[in-house]
């Protein structure tokens, strides 16, 4: 039971990896035995996650703007030659943009989209052929997709994230329609989290974490080991028979919204 779960010898890409919920993932995947390559777009955080992660395992970073081509080409260009083969790819990588209704801006969907969506489906495009070169019939290679809580249900009036809430429904749509382009070599699921303490959620939090998590389902937000628990699994032998799926990891919010 133990090596089900387990990703000896295993190599990941993580986007989004230098904070928040990509920092959780990257944590668990190194714990379990893999390598870890982290990018996103800011340079010193990358420095600083991989600083952090290093005495866990294998981990490096590259920088790159994945909500552009040129940054979809250069993480590919790093990886492929680095590496023949990857087993999982997480799309983490995620941009917000709040502001009025009356307001809302059409640069807050181009940005929204370039990399929530537009970057997701050009990323995993081009790390295809280092996907299918690490699948094996008994544990395909995967692609773990972060979609949003805000993807399945609609967001509470005044939370003015229209383009986020939008992108993050594409996502899980993406995954599913990538999931049947992409069977049986590469596996498709996304992670739907819910509240979880990072830079994009500090506003929710402004009350405090425990005040805010007290009106919960679960009574309280998401922490860390809750990320990584369901990274793991997306990742390894466990789930070699799961795909297109989207799993809120969202402490029940979604059975009463």
């Amino acid at each position: 039971m133990t090596d089900l779960f387990r990703l000896d010898g295993k190599v990941a890409v993580v986007t989004g990896g230098g904070r928040g919920i990509g920092l959780m993932m990257a944590r668990g995947l190194l714990q379990a035995g893999a390598s870890v390559y982290l990018s996103s777009r800011k340079e010193a955080e990358l420095n600083a996650a991989v600083e952090a992660l290093s005495s866990l395992g294998r981990v490096s970073a590259v920088p790159a703007d994945l909500g552009t081509a040129e940054g979809v080409a250069a993480l590919t260009a790093a990886v492929t030659g680095r590496e023949d083969a990857i087993h999982a790819l997480f799309n983490n990588a995620g941009a917000a943009w709040g502001a009025p209704y009356d307001d809302f801006p059409e640069s807050g969907f181009d940005k929204v989209y370039d990399v929530n969506v537009k970057g997701v489906f050009l990323l995993t495009r081009a790390l295809t052929p280092l996907l299918n070169a690490a699948a094996t019939e008994d544990d395909p290679a995967r692609v773990i997709n972060t979609g949003s809580i805000d993807g399945i249900v609609a967001p509470e009036k005044g939370r003015d994230n229209f383009s986020y809430s939008a992108s993050k429904a594409a996502v899980h749509m993406l995954t599913k329609h990538l999931a049947g382009e992409l069977a049986p070599k590469i596996l498709v699921n996304a992670i739907a989290p819910g509240l979880f303490e990072s830079r994009m959620t500090k506003e929710l939090l402004r009350a405090g974490v425990d005040e805010v998590g007290g009106h919960l389902p679960l009574g309280r937000i998401g922490r860390p080991d809750d990320i990584a628990g369901i990274s793991v699994f997306l990742a390894s032998r466990a789930s070699a028979y799961i795909t297109g799926a989207v799993i809120p990891v969202d402490g029940g919010v979604s059975t009463i919204r």
